[in-house]
């Protein structure tokens, strides 16, 4: 920035000496101030001064110009380099939030506050950047017009800054209006669109295109309307300040030819007004940069907010830490006067749980549709902290320091199986990186999984894509996939929460069949609403209203059934 300014100066500068010599060198070549160029130069005459001024001008004029290129770049590169940081701090504090935070906010607002972070550098930093490099070299600019003609510089300064001081008073209500509906609509942008295609099939079965495209339409114009609302009123003073601009330089040739008399007036002016217009063209893009940043900052001030809402998000206190060795499971898993809800305010979903579950038994959860199945096992997997009781691990109880050390003995198989548009043996490593995966170990997932030979049939293998979220696999090979996946990370507790569901009986049968061969040294925790999946279990325990109802073995709970 101080490289920039100082540049602009010495353009302007040399226009002075520049335009005198080729309006009157004799002048020139006869002052004190050109002397020492004059004896440093060897000059004879006055007509010799006009090639080296000539030449003096232009390096100026160019160094300006290099100067201007080099800010442009580092500014860039810095705010590009900022607002990367920005946006995977934001995603990376987003990842590391509690579970019950992630089930109370819909994950359009998070998709949305990372899309406004990623556009803080256009938006924002960029802006900021410009403003600041802005007042740098307007300050050098102007201090360099004052040297020239004081009066006159203080007064042009003064007509262009007032209209931008007007324009900023009276359009500054409408960009806050802008800002919050830019803010507002993003967010309905990015859940439109996720609904319309999270639920295509039904979208195509149903023909409610029309529906999700007016959504999508109802949102997106009027944060297009505000948008373009901003980029109208960011440009629109600079016409007003170049017409005036014109009119200023035409009444300050007049004033400098009347005051320098009649004689050779027009000839005397000539280089202060070649200044003053070289100054005048540097002033008004730097003045229309700043409000143009302006309008920018202030436009997107409540996307700003969101963005730094999701930035101030706390870090647990395993976030930055190495990573955590297993904690000791050799006994069991115990519940102890076990309760949970989701706020003090709110009801309770469990509550007086008690549970003994001995490492390598198979048990089983049923219960109807908001019994507390799913919830009592996202507290067993550290998903969930307890409201009163505790969670014991080897009479160890588990709370946030020591969450992780638990959950790296935690696999889980959920009914719908998150796969993503990568290869077999990726989906099967799962959050490896691709260079550390181990292939052996990937196929032995595979073959316990019982899903070895479906791959190895493919021509790709474990190479072959899967698609987006599995949609070239049928249900029952993603859930294999999904046991691969526990076992590649070689878990001592797999649980299966609803895993198989939605599946026909032959294919549930085929999938249990699988996880009954995976040994007696893996824990696993089985919720099903059918009570057939859970014929191979040690003990069922069927919940209901947030408690426990009867624990019992598969022939007792068929004998109640019946």
């Amino acid at each position: 920035m101080v490289i920039a300014s100082f540049a602009e100066v010495v353009s302007i500068g040399t226009v002075l000496p520049f335009l005198g010599a080729l309006t009157s060198p004799e002048k020139v070549f006869a002052h004190q101030l050109a002397q020492p160029f004059i004896q440093l130069l060897h000059i004879q005459s006055a007509h010799e001064l006009l090639l080296p001024f000539t030449l003096m001008f232009i390096a100026a004029a160019i160094f300006a110009g290099l100067a201007r290129i080099a800010l442009l770049w580092v500014q860039t590169r810095l705010s590009m380099a900022i607002g990367a940081d920005f946006s995977v701090q934001v995603y990376e504090r987003t990842l590391y939030q509690p579970y019950s935070l992630h089930v109370s906010r819909n994950s359009s607002e998070i998709l949305a506050g990372v899309g406004k972070a990623s556009n803080l550098v256009g938006s924002i930093i960029q802006p900021v950047m410009l403003c600041a490099s802005s007042v740098v070299i307007l300050v050098s600019v102007i201090y360099a017009l004052l040297v020239i003609q004081p009066v006159i510089a203080l007064s042009t300064f003064l007509g262009f800054g007032l209209i931008y001081a007007a324009v900023v008073t009276i359009t500054k209500r409408r960009i806050a209006k802008n800002s919050k509906i830019i803010a507002t609509q993003q967010g309905r942008v990015t859940k439109a669109i996720q609904e319309g295609l999270g639920g295509i099939r039904d979208v195509l079965i149903d023909g409610t295109q029309p529906v999700y495209s007016k959504l999508y339409k109802d949102a997106f114009m009027p944060m297009r309307t505000a948008f373009a609302s901003n980029q109208v009123l960011g440009a629109s003073p600079r016409f007003g300040v170049e017409a005036l601009g014109l009119v200023l330089i035409a009444g300050l040739a007049y004033v400098l030819a009347a005051a320098m008399g009649v004689a050779g007036g027009e000839t005397n002016a000539i280089p202060v007004l070649g200044a003053m217009a070289i100054g005048a063209q540097r002033l008004l893009p730097v003045l229309q940069q700043s409000y143009n940043a302006y309008i920018s900052i202030k436009g997107n001030q409540a996307s700003t907010q969101d963005a730094l809402d999701l930035l101030d998000q706390p870090m647990p206190e395993h976030a930055y830490a190495q990573p955590t060795e297993p904690i000791a499971f050799q006994v069991g898993i115990t519940l102890k006067d076990l309760g949970f809800r989701y706020s003090p305010h709110s009801p309770w979903v469990l509550r007086n749980i008690n549970l003994q579950i001995p490492k390598g038994t198979r048990v089983g959860f049923v219960g109807v549709t908001g019994s507390g199945k799913s919830t009592l096992l996202d507290i067993v997997m550290g998903l969930l902290n307890p409201t009163e009781g505790a969670l014991l691990i080897d009479n160890n109880a588990i709370n946030t320091q020591n969450t992780r050390a638990w959950q790296a003995h935690i696999s889980h198989v959920p009914q719908a199986i998150y796969l993503s548009d990568t290869s077999i043996a990726e989906n099967i490593a799962f959050g490896v990186p691709v260079e550390f995966i181990d292939l052996q170990r990937v196929k032995q997932a595979a073959q316990r999984a019982q899903i070895s030979e479906t791959i190895e049939s493919w021509s790709k293998g474990y190479d072959t894509r899967v698609g987006e979220r599995g949609v070239r696999l049928s249900g029952g090979q993603r859930q294999r996939i999904g046991i691969a996946r526990a076992l590649y990370k070689r878990a001592g507790v797999i649980i299966f929460d609803e895993a198989t569901s939605a599946l026909d009986n032959e294919t549930e049968a085929s999938i249990m069949q699988a996880v009954e061969t995976l040994g007696r040294n893996i824990t696993i925790l089985i919720i099903a609403h059918r009570l057939t999946t859970l014929k191979n279990c040690d003990q069922i325990v069927e919940l209901e209203n947030g408690g426990i109802k009867v624990i019992g073995s598969y022939e007792l709970m068929m004998q109640e059934a019946s």
